[in-house]
């Protein structure tokens, strides 16, 4: 029997030309990296994570008409005068519940001292800070002045004042914020 011509039988094996999907880009013809001249595989270094607890909220005046936000400069703002309207909190001291930290943090932040009426609810969010990933869980609760002088809190806020309720939404730099005090109802005291 006499195999046909091309069948492989001339000892000459034919190469097969593999289709490579159009998205791939041109097949180079080169020859194998010995195993020894292979990349190690090098794993992705995880960032550490970081559980944080804090606790603040809305304040509102004597009057029962507005609300009490701090300001701090947006770092990205190249004008470098771009305020971030946002509520008072900070980090829950060993011992503290989140309302006594509630209070103690608004009073640091902005000189009024204020009791709790309310809890608002909690907000969690993760954000990157110093090679860390942070997951920040904040208490939020709505407070009625009791006494003090607007002031800033040296080093850790850059503005501190009282708007109308009715405006405080819009101000509020953080959708989070927005959302919570949004879902909160009546806010008069």
């Amino acid at each position: 029997m006499i195999p046909a011509p091309g069948a492989g039988s001339d000892g000459i094996k034919k190469k097969r030309k593999r289709k490579r999907p159009a998205n791939r880009g041109p097949q180079t013809h080169s020859s194998p990296a010995p195993a020894s001249a292979k990349k190690p595989a090098t794993k992705r270094p995880y960032s550490k994570r970081v559980d944080e607890i804090s606790a603040g909220g809305l304040v509102i005046d004597a009057t029962g008409t507005r609300g009490l936000l701090i300001g701090r400069i947006d770092h990205k703002d190249a004008s470098g005068k771009r305020l971030l309207w946002s509520l008072p909190k900070g980090h829950i001291e060993e011992g503290e519940t989140p309302e006594q930290a509630a209070i103690r943090e608004v009073a640091e932040e902005t000189g009024i001292t204020s009791s709790i009426l309310r809890s608002l609810g909690v907000i969690d969010f993760w954000f990157m800070a110093g090679g860390k990933r942070i997951h920040k869980t904040v208490h939020h609760y709505l407070f009625s002045e009791v006494s003090g002088d607007l002031v800033p809190q040296v080093s850790e806020v850059d503005e501190v004042s009282w708007f109308p309720l009715d405006e405080i939404i819009g101000l509020l730099a953080y959708p989070d914020e927005k959302k919570l005090i949004a879902r909160s109802g009546q806010l008069k005291i």
